[in-house]
């Protein structure tokens, strides 16, 4: 299914990570599944945004991901 907007893909992201069946055991292993499932977003429906705007909020995203749980930018 495509996502529409920057929005979606924020929810849908947070969707994914919250309802992930893997075990989380430290922040590393939280950022590291939010970095996974961005990725799947981003190779699922890049071609649903003009070039390099939904990579850009992905990223954006994890920068602040990395900054909550990990203290610095990966």
């Amino acid at each position: 299914m495509t996502i529409r907007s920057l929005a979606e893909a924020s929810a849908r992201l947070e969707e994914a990570v919250m309802n992930a069946s893997i075990v989380i055991e430290t922040p590393t292993d939280l950022y590291d599944l939010y970095e996974m499932t961005a990725i799947q977003i981003l190779d699922s429906n890049f071609d649903a945004f003009p070039d390099g705007v939904l990579e850009g909020h992905l990223r954006s995203i994890l920068e602040e991901k990395a900054i909550q749980l990990l203290g610095s930018i990966q």
